[in-house]
Order: structure tokens, then sequence, then C-alpha cells
């Protein structure tokens, strides 16, 4: 399986959910795990998805991602599985 890490952080707005979940269903990414939570008026949500039947590349998902956070006004970083647990090993 090919699993990415995706976070989204910012101010909560109407759509956010929405907007990301509709691009991943359009490039075939499937959702593994989603946790979501609101703090005060900030927004922040991480995703686990499997990208083995992505119609796009990572780099590319990555980047179209990020475009779409700056539209609606969050920060969208992807990073691959096996980079955000040596990140994180204790």
């Amino acid at each position: 399986m090919n699993k990415t890490i995706i976070t989204v952080v910012g101010k909560d707005t109407v759509g956010i959910i929405a907007k990301v979940c509709n691009y991943l269903a359009e490039t075939q990414i499937n959702i593994l795990d989603i946790s979501q939570t609101i703090v005060q008026e900030y927004f922040n949500m991480m995703m686990i998805v499997d990208m083995d039947k992505a119609t796009k590349p990572f780099e590319q998902v990555s980047e179209e991602l990020e475009a779409i956070g700056d539209e609606i006004g969050v920060k969208i970083k992807c990073q691959r599985e096996e980079i955000f647990t040596k990140m994180h090993r204790i």
C-alpha cells in the first residue's frame, strides 16, 4: 500500500473538508483514516490515504492540494508515510 499523510491547518471556514475530499475522490485516492478537530476557530485535520490507484503522481497531488489550500485559506501538506514515520520516531 502506498500511504500518504495529509495535514490541513488554518482558520475554520465552510467547505474545507468538502474541497479536500472531492479532490481526493476525483484523483482516485482512498481515505483510510481521518481525524479533525476545531480548537476555538482553528481547524486541524490529519488524513491517512492510499495512493495506490491515484491518477496523478505524488508530487502533482501535493502541489495541487497546496494550491487548493491557498484558495481556501489553509495550509495543506502531504508526506509519504515512510518519511513521516522516520521524522516522528523516538
